[in-house]
């Protein structure tokens, strides 16, 4: 075995702008977003106190509903975004790790694109800063990474309801605050 060959070194930029060479798009993994308890547990309790007065009305115009719920057990997962490791060549020559966080159109990124990043530091140091933005300068494109949220994990309808039942709450106090 050759001593002499040995695998390069990979840093994480430390730099809040990135020029480089895209070098590999590696093997993208799913990583899960934190879901705050007390907030689910809000919006969940906004929501019942709606859903109690929806399924009163379902009960006595006898319209049930086959629509299946999610779980508290399954709400509290969180939703899961696609995280892309990638590797550059930075304009001092280095060998850098970032980290894409969703979903951009398959033609966006290839090997060799000359590229400007946008980076932000993760909460564990021990993972590589994550992408903001990516100007292509290849081909001229502005790209920006979206991944899931709290809000979009919950989804509408339910955000929609637990609104309906904020209002109802509020509704009901000032009633009897008057009276």
């Amino acid at each position: 075995m050759n001593s002499d060959l040995h695998a390069p070194r990979i840093t994480h930029p430390t730099a809040r702008i990135v020029t480089g060479r895209i070098v590999r798009l590696l093997e993208g993994y799913p990583r899960e977003v934190r879901v705050g308890q007390p907030v689910l547990v809000a919006v969940l309790m906004a929501a019942g106190v709606a859903g109690l007065l929806v399924a009163l009305l379902q009960t006595i115009a006898s319209a049930g509903s086959g629509r299946g719920r999610r779980t508290f057990k399954d709400l509290k997962k969180g939703p899961e975004y696609l995280v892309t490791p990638i590797r550059l060549r930075d304009s001092a020559g280095r060998l850098c790790e970032v980290e894409l966080h969703g979903h951009l159109p398959q033609s966006a990124l290839h090997p060799a694109d000359h590229v400007q990043l946008t980076l932000r530091r993760q909460d564990d140091p021990e993972l590589p800063p994550k992408i903001e933005r990516i100007v292509n300068l290849t081909t001229g494109q502005l790209l920006t990474p979206r991944t899931a949220t709290l809000w979009s994990h919950l989804g509408p309808p339910l955000l929609l309801q637990a609104s309906l039942g904020v209002l109802l709450l509020v509704g009901v106090a000032a009633c009897t605050a008057v009276t």
